[in-house]
């Protein structure tokens, strides 16, 4: 106590123990020796973390699809899996404007949108072949655009045959087509009106015109019209996953099914040879 006195006297403190009693209650600080947190949670946390971003990145940023048919063979199979950008084509913000790679839909995108007249096959993947304005005419399988041959050596013809409609558009709709399409009736009455004086087919603003890369068994625009512009989601970006399936193995599962035919089929028939085939987009 005196030289404690001494020491107040002489204007200093004096000096802290080395060992202080820690408060009752107080918490135990990770520098003296507190409890780390768990392995357990940890871990949970970081599950957490890559759920939401995985959830932020399928909502906002890409969104995955299955190809379903072969209207797009070669260029996709029936049980590839890619994912669609769904960034590029949305409207343009002013504040993330400058920050995120926003473009036009150009002439040879690929895209997935919306079925403008059948509800029931939800989504699609279509090659865009004409731009609103542009004038289309098809003869003898080869497509003009804008009085211009299209080179496309991406497309494939697996049919021997020519027919009027699908292969020299456009011309007077096949009406036995309507049969099992009602829901493109619409589009056939509308078609006529379409057409100028030259036969070339002119798409309207706002729209856009589709077709498969598997001309002979693709429906497409030629079969139930224009795309509207807001029906479209993105474009094809890279394959994350791609399983040899034939068409009816998709068609007639259910969802539930689906997901266990894909969990078996992982490690046998899993076409590694296309995972992460990207698709780049044609010059601007």
């Amino acid at each position: 106590m005196a030289s404690k006195s001494k020491q107040r006297k002489n204007g200093k403190e004096p000096e802290a123990s080395a060992e202080q009693p820690r408060a009752k209650g107080a918490p135990e600080s990770a520098a003296t020796g507190g409890k780390p947190i768990s392995a357990w949670r940890e871990n949970f946390a970081s599950i957490v973390v890559t759920a939401i971003l995985f959830l932020f990145f399928t909502t906002f940023t890409a969104q995955a699809f299955e190809i379903p048919s072969e209207s797009m063979e070669d260029t996709l199979l029936i049980g590839d899996r890619p994912f669609a950008d769904n960034v590029v084509f949305a409207p343009a913000t002013k504040w993330l404007g400058p920050l995120l790679p926003y473009s036009e839909i150009r002439r040879g995108d690929i895209i997935i949108f919306l079925h403008p007249k059948d509800p029931d096959r939800k989504h699609m993947v279509k090659r865009v072949i004409g731009l609103p304005g542009d004038r289309i005419k098809i003869v003898n399988r080869n497509v003009m655009v804008n009085g211009e041959y299209l080179v496309e050596g991406y497309k494939q013809h697996k049919m021997g045959t020519i027919e009027p409609y699908r292969d020299n558009f456009p011309d007077t709709y096949p009406s036995e087509l309507l049969t099992p399409y009602p829901q493109y009736r619409p589009w056939a009455e509308l078609l006529p009106t379409c057409i100028n004086k030259k036969g070339e087919l002119v798409v309207p603003p706002g729209h856009y015109f589709g077709m498969g890369d598997n001309r002979d068994w693709s429906l497409d625009s030629r079969y139930w019209g224009f795309i509207p512009r807001e029906n479209i989601i993105g474009r094809a970006l890279v394959i994350y996953w791609s399983v040899d399936f034939k068409r009816n193995e998709i068609a007639d599962d259910s969802p539930a099914m689906h997901i266990v035919h894909l969990l078996m089929a992982l490690p046998f028939r899993t076409r590694w040879g296309r995972l992460f085939l990207t698709f780049p987009r044609p010059p601007a």
